[in-house]
């Protein structure tokens, strides 16, 4: 199995020539991987999709108000015309008076000069059953039709089209005057052409303020766009620039509502780093670690000596233990690069215990805690984890071994005991047995990288492992701390 940073020869498929002044990256080239500057999978413009948004909710406000706008004006022209026809037929009524004959007739003229002009556009006219009309001079030989559906006191307004070629607006009244017991009509006409020119005019105004308002609106939401996404632009060049120029992080001032983005991806870059050093100094490590047996097995292989056998035995061996505990951590790196796991303890620990108790039957395993416990650890991780610390404590313990799972429930992290009734580790020697190779007891059978892969996997998810004395056992205590689920 490959550790570490296996680089396989550069090589590129010989059906694809490499053109004048192309450089083949080391490693050869990743044809999983999108060229640069090839348009990968998108969703569609952000600037496109905001300017859309912005333009839509313009159009509905615009004809929304627009259409309110333009009812309130037209209704208050209307109103004031209208208000005009009710003057005109009070003054008319206040003006009317019976003959002896039951006629009407006026006292006194109306004050508008265009009930004297034929055809002005202003009339009037007093109807009754059974009595002739009187109707104004502007009306020459013609006749306002009375509509009659009505017999209130009040003025009714409405349109009429009984002139073909001049549409009118009609304010009509019947009352009974004093002295008569006839209904008369009084009736007040004026011609639509004045209101319809006003009511255009206004029209006109109104689409052309809404039409720049408008236009308006869209260059101020381009800007806004541009603006507002200047920013992402701004990331997409320091991005390029760290991809060109070495640079390691986004340092540019952004606003704040960038920032969250700059600072996630300053932490990617710098887990990423982290990860590039990581399996950089695992690669020398264990490059370092293999040179010296390699050298030993050349070197008696060279001069031939009588105990080769036994020479490659014992060097392959500790080339084996290397190459465990370094495929212990780059297994756990490249796990933890994957996402938050979430595992169980009590299971990890009872399968753990099982597997130990067929290597020592005579060991007594106790069991305690949060049976609900998780950690933010893969499996294969914990499993080795505790593998390790139970096996150590059976091995090397008297007889008895106590597990107490997330013994501090209020701990940000889950701590977990493991306890052993045994000589325990003197305080000067605590520190230098997490040492690759360490061991205090030679007489059992080990490889010394128990306690070391324990520490550096539990520092690579965010953990720790410390060592001390057991109150109730009286041998080592390992207290283990391991990250928590989100």
């Amino acid at each position: 199995m490959a550790t570490a940073s296996t680089i396989p020869p550069t090589s590129r498929a010989p059906d694809v020539p490499l053109r004048a002044g192309e450089d083949v990256p080391p490693g050869g080239a990743d044809r999983s991987a999108p060229a640069i500057g090839v348009e990968g999978p998108h969703t569609g413009s952000l600037a496109r999709r905001m300017m859309l948004i912005a333009a839509g909710w313009i159009m509905i406000l615009l004809l929304g108000g627009g259409f309110a706008l333009d009812r309130t004006l037209v209704n208050l022209v209307e109103d004031n015309f209208d208000d005009q026809l009710r003057y005109i037929l009070t003054a008319m009524i206040g003006s009317t008076e019976i003959e002896q004959g039951g006629e009407v007739y006026l006292n006194r003229p109306l004050g508008d000069q265009r009930f004297l002009e034929p055809g002005s556009g202003l009339y009037w006219q007093v109807s009754g059953e059974g009595f002739e009309d009187l109707p104004s001079r502007s009306l020459w030989d013609r006749q306002l039709e009375v509509r009659g559906d009505h017999s209130d006191n009040d003025v009714h307004i409405y349109d009429s089209a009984q002139f073909p070629s001049e549409p009118l607006r009609v304010a009509e009244r019947s009352l009974k005057l004093p002295n008569s017991d006839t209904n008369w009509w009084f009736v007040v006409a004026a011609s639509r052409e004045e209101l319809n020119a006003q009511i255009r005019q206004i029209r006109s105004i109104l689409v052309w303020s809404f039409a720049v308002l408008g236009f308006g609106l869209l260059v101020m939401a381009m800007l806004v766009t541009y603006y507002g996404l200047r920013p992402l632009r701004r990331i997409r060049v320091a991005i390029q620039r760290i991809r060109t120029t070495g640079e390691n992080r986004v340092t540019e001032p952004l606003p704040y509502e960038v920032q969250p983005l700059v600072q996630e991806l300053n932490a990617l870059l710098s887990h990423s780093e982290r990860q590039a050093e990581e399996a950089r100094t695992h690669a020398g490590n264990l490059a370092h670690a293999l040179k010296t047996p390699l050298t030993v097995i050349n070197n008696a292989a060279t001069a031939k000596a009588p105990d080769l056998p036994n020479t490659v035995i014992r060097e392959a061996t500790t080339m084996r233990r290397h190459v465990d505990h370094h495929l212990a951590r780059a297994r756990a790196v490249g796990r933890r690069a994957v996402g938050h796991a979430r595992t169980p303890v009590c299971e990890s620990a009872e399968a753990v215990r099982r597997a130990v108790e067929r290597l020592y039957p005579d060991v007594r395993f106790d069991l305690d805690g949060n049976r609900s416990a998780q950690v933010a650890i893969e499996r294969q991780d914990l499993d080795e984890i505790l593998g390790n610390l139970i096996e150590n404590a059976a091995k090397y313990g008297g007889g008895s071994v106590f597990v107490t799972v997330d013994a501090e429930e209020l701990n940000p992290q889950c701590v977990i005991w493991v306890e052993d009734d045994g000589m325990g580790i003197p305080d000067e020697e605590r520190t230098r047995i997490f040492d690759r190779g360490a061991r205090l007891d030679t007489g059992k059978p080990g490889t010394g990288l128990g306690l070391a892969i324990v520490r550096d996997v539990a520092e690579i998810y965010g953990g720790s492992v410390e060592l001390g004395e057991s109150e109730d056992l009286g041998g080592l205590l390992v207290n283990l701390s391991l990250p928590r689920p989100l």
